[in-house]
């Protein structure tokens, strides 16, 4: 049954203008309806009591709106290639009937489904990992036992298990998973493979296993399934392929039997980012543009592409022959359906936040979307209209606000929304942060969903107690969100004092030294901005956030190759250049914080080692265990612990001082009326004032929409 949102987008059929996007893909024995994948990510669905009857749903609801292909979730050939102890596994006979009801709920929708086969190696979490050489890895507590020559043919006898049972489950084929730093990849790697036996040595041997292992899976499923072989086409490691091991490695795996090619970006373990938010667009469709050119099976190309407009140039440009895109597909289930209607601007658009996706499933949580909720929770949160619809009155459209607003109307309720400014609230801001410029893509995606919706949305209106004190709503709902929280230090009335909304919207009248009391979130956040270039940070006098392609000029897309050591000429192994270029400051910036812990130890672990890496390498001086003395004329009075136990006085001579120091709820109406009676409810920032968390505030919107 198509949703209500859907439903919308039905009712305008015309052509599309992704023209190359919606082309059908022939591969001989069968074909694909369009050029999109949807890309392999866990959910945490895989492990759970009943977890492939809502995983079913997940899948169903994509497959619904248009994508061609999906590859599920990696799961492993064996015991030992599990990612932790309780991760997925294909090897027995019983495991076969729960994957028939995933991909039924697929191929109803005449979409086509692979199962992705990963064996985790030495990235294993648990202390039964195995690895071509017994060399342990940065991001895993456990060594691993190097594989013995038997056992790495117990191995492809394991692939070729998992293949075969796939295919009595009707998967329409499996992707062999081999980039990102896992076994396969680790045999390639000369620095993680250090064999002396066949399988190691010379690149003919550490590339045999690949080989092999696509070799006897074709050999056992026949010419009619699908085989995708994920390269690694960028390690980004000092001993990683070369380009021409790259074409060579491709080339073998064609011959060997692969239907069809996937890009793999990086390894895990490797500190260059290469999914988040601060990676530009599409940043490395130029790799599998140069690998197209030398063999004849289909590319995929991934990484960073987020809308049709940016899929349809990738395939107008020639840099492959479909798009994978991952978490886009968390973004928005119908995002492939409202490409094919010319309404991109209704798709919810991935802002590769990583919070509701990749940090949740490093925690061991259940995967879900920061800017939709409702992904992989469709069973809990169905699409249909309430019997008794209510009038409700929301006051706040930060992304709290906005969120119910949405979902409320999409059930059916009458809604009537308020907002003292503009849409938005503390989005806004972060818009403009550099790396963040997608955000603005959520506040524009719920804007257009209210006017669809018929949302009475009212500008610039401050409600005031009697406004609402006899109101007839059903609900009266407070998304007011926070407000700044200036600490009680003496002088914090200095005029070179402000909070950090206005040094975020004042940003080109800060000079150049400041110091940035708070090292948290928000803190790093307005760091980021004062080091960057005001082109790179939206915030210059021309430009706005959605004026440059995710808010950076191509010098500053160029310049971010350069600052992360990426050579887009692929002159060394690897495709890193000599040396990375170091990003010159802007401007003397101190983080500070009163804790004596690491700066930024609460942000995201996925993206937290970016931000912490990018104020290093700018020079920016963080500073913690300390206690603010006062504020005056001559800067900023602190006071530091020495390591011999004696305090130390230190004057940060700054032009500014910002405060980033935690926010404060905005909810006295709110309470005034629960008082008197009203049904009123509050969520978002103004139910909790901690550090800005808009994974929460969104899915309090969407909770509380089901709840009435």
């Amino acid at each position: 049954m198509p949703s209500p949102e859907s439903t919308v987008t039905e009712k305008i059929k015309q052509t599309s203008y992704f023209t190359f996007l919606m082309k059908p893909l022939n591969l001989g024995f069968t074909s694909l309806r369009n050029r999109t994948v949807m890309g392999s990510m866990h959910t945490g669905l895989e492990e759970r009591w009943f977890g492939f009857n809502r995983l079913a749903r997940f899948y169903e609801e994509r497959a619904r709106a248009g994508v061609a292909l999906i590859v599920t979730g990696g799961i492993s050939p064996t015991f030992s290639g599990r990612l932790s102890l309780l991760s997925s596994q294909l090897s027995f006979p019983f495991q076969v009937a729960k994957h028939k009801k995933l991909v039924s709920a697929v191929h109803v929708h005449d979409a086509k489904i692979c199962l992705q086969i990963l064996h985790a190696g030495r990235y294993s979490y648990h202390p039964f990992a195995v690895a071509p050489s017994a060399i342990k890895s940065p991001i895993s507590p456990y060594a691993p036992k190097a594989l013995s020559e038997r056992q790495i043919k117990k191995l492809i006898a394991a692939y070729v298990n998992t293949a075969k049972l796939a295919q009595r489950a009707a998967y329409d084929g499996v992707e062999v998973m081999g980039s990102e730093g896992y076994l396969i990849n680790q045999f390639v790697c000369r620095n993680t493979n250090q064999r002396q036996d066949d399988w190691g040595g010379s690149f003919e041997n550490r590339i045999r296993l690949s080989l092999e292992i696509v070799a006897a899976i074709r050999a056992a499923v026949g010419e009619n399934f699908i085989i995708i072989y994920r390269l690694s086409m960028l390690d980004l490691h000092k001993d990683g392929s070369s380009w021409p091991e790259i074409e060579q490695h491709a080339k073998l795996i064609e011959k060997a039997g692969a239907t069809l090619i996937n890009t793999g970006i990086g390894w895990h373990e490797v500190r260059i980012p290469t999914i988040a938010s601060v990676v530009p667009e599409a940043a490395f469709t130029w790799v599998s543009k140069r690998l197209k050119q030398v063999i004849d099976i289909p590319l995929i190309t991934s990484n960073r592409i987020n809308s049709p407009e940016l899929a349809e140039a990738c395939l107008q440009d020639g840099d492959a022959d479909m798009v994978s895109m991952a978490r886009p597909f968390l973004a928005d289930s119908e995002f492939v359906l409202k490409a094919e209607n010319n309404q991109s601007h209704l798709i919810n658009k991935c802002i590769a936040c990583n919070q509701g996706c990749l940090d949740r499933i490093f925690k061991l949580q259940q995967a879900t979307c920061l800017v939709n909720p409702r992904a992989a929770y469709e069973d809990r949160y169905p699409l249909r209209k309430v019997k008794k619809p209510k009038t409700i009155i929301i006051v706040g459209l930060g992304v709290a606000g906005l969120s119910c607003a949405y979902y409320a109307a999409l059930r059916g309720h009458h809604v009537i929304a308020y907002d003292a400014a503009n849409l938005g609230g503390q989005f806004n801001l972060a818009s403009v942060i550099p790396g963040k410029a997608v955000f603005h893509d959520t506040i524009r995606y719920f804007e257009n969903q209210l006017s669809i919706l018929n949302v009475e949305v009212h500008r610039n209106h401050t409600v005031v107690f009697e406004d609402l004190r006899e109101s007839f709503a059903d609900a009266i709902i407070f998304a007011t969100g926070v407000r700044p929280r200036m600490p009680d230090i003496p002088g914090i009335d200095h005029f070179s004092v402000m909070d950090y909304e206005t040094a975020i919207r004042d940003n080109r009248s800060i000079r150049d030294k400041v110091a940035i009391i708070g090292a948290g979130g928000i803190g790093f956040d307005v760091a980021e901005m004062l080091i960057a270039e005001p082109a790179e940070s939206g915030l210059n006098d021309q430009l706005q956030p959605n004026d440059l392609q995710d808010g950076v000029s191509q010098d500053g897309r160029s310049n971010w190759f350069k600052q992360w050591g990426i050579d887009r000429d692929y002159r060394n192994r690897g495709g890193l250049l000599d040396k990375a270029v170091n990003q010159k400051p802007k401007r003397t910036v101190y983080l500070l914080q009163r804790k004596d812990e690491k700066p930024g130890k609460r942000l995201a672990r996925t993206t937290g080692w970016i931000r912490r890496l990018t104020l290093r390498r700018a020079g920016v001086e963080m500073l913690t265990g300390l206690r603010y003395e006062k504020i005056d004329d001559f800067g900023l009075h602190i006071v530091l612990q020495g390591e011999d136990g004696h305090e130390q006085k230190q004057t940060l001579a700054v032009d500014h001082v910002i405060i980033c120091a935690g926010q404060r709820s905005e909810n006295d109406l709110y309470l005034r009326l629960k008082a008197i009676g009203q049904p009123v409810f509050v969520i978002g920032g103004a139910k909790k004032a901690a550090e800005l968390d808009a994974e929460t505030a969104i899915r309090d919107g969407l909770e509380l929409a089901y709840k009435l």
